[in-house]
């Protein structure tokens, strides 16, 4: 039954991804945290299970994503090299820190973050365009501000890295694009990272390499690459403003539960 629901988890986070252009991680993750609780896990682990969890799985989801948006042409190699550098940077400090948040400060911390994304999707708030491109200093830096956000709250970095280069007045097709090419150095930088730091520790469950958790990685990989194509297929026919006030208001309730309960 836990791994149905792991297959659910994926095809709601994949429906999500193809939906708005963003990962499933603010799916994923809280419903890791309640099934690992309910499974048992010990609260020391079981948040930063379902972070890095869900990181390991937007390496597989984001390969077929990047494939596909390289395809169109949309992918601006040259930007993601750079911030790159940032991004594996923050996100091996954001991981190395984050192991030393108890488990219930982090999620906290994960639910005052979800509130705001909620505000920010349901009020449509975006950052005016300064039409700038950063030197490759500024690039760095800002990649390394992604990949250390990423790393906290289990996303591909889609959140941070589609409105800062909206802000640089790239076109948004292509900013969606480079922002899901730069979610792999996030997600594979993140899962290798927590492979290290939850090494051997005495309360993870069977099936796990250090706070991956394989059953769960499986499941949400089998069914979010498929229904993340359906998705994007729906985004084209369905009203994408009511859609994203009604995800606004899932990730309203995400937050009210994890900064309450």
């Amino acid at each position: 039954m836990t791994f149905l629901l792991f297959l659910a988890v994926g095809s709601v986070a994949g429906l999500l991804a193809g939906l708005f252009g963003i990962g499933g991680g603010m799916v994923i993750v809280p419903v890791l945290v309640i099934t690992f609780a309910a499974q048992g896990v010990s609260e020391t682990v079981l948040t930063h299970m379902a972070v890095a969890t869900s990181l390991a799985t937007i390496v597989f989801t984001s390969l077929s994503s990047v494939r596909e948006h390289h395809r169109q042409g949309g992918v601006d190699w040259t930007l993601v090299g750079v911030m790159s550098i940032g991004i594996v940077l923050g996100t091996m400090v954001g991981v190395s820190l984050i192991t030393t948040v108890p488990g219930p400060l982090l999620q906290k911390i994960i639910g005052v973050f979800a509130l705001l994304l909620a505000l920010k999707m349901f009020f449509g708030l975006e950052p005016k365009g300064a039409g700038k491109r950063p030197g490759n200093r500024g690039l760095m830096v800002a990649g390394s501000v992604v990949g250390f956000g990423s790393s906290w709250f289990g996303i591909g970095g889609g959140t941070f890295t589609v409105p800062y280069l909206s802000w640089m007045k790239i076109p948004m097709r292509q900013a969606v694009a480079t922002s899901a090419a730069c979610g792999l150095p996030i997600a594979l930088t993140g899962a290798l990272s927590n492979v290290v730091a939850g090494w051997n520790h005495e309360a993870l469950p069977a099936w796990s390499t250090g706070f991956l958790y394989w059953p769960a990685i499986l499941g949400i990989v089998l069914t979010s690459v498929p229904f993340a194509k359906v998705g994007a297929k729906l985004a084209h026919r369905l009203d994408q403003a009511l859609l994203k006030k009604s995800f606004a208001l899932l990730l309203f309730v995400v937050g009210i539960k994890f900064l309450l309960f």
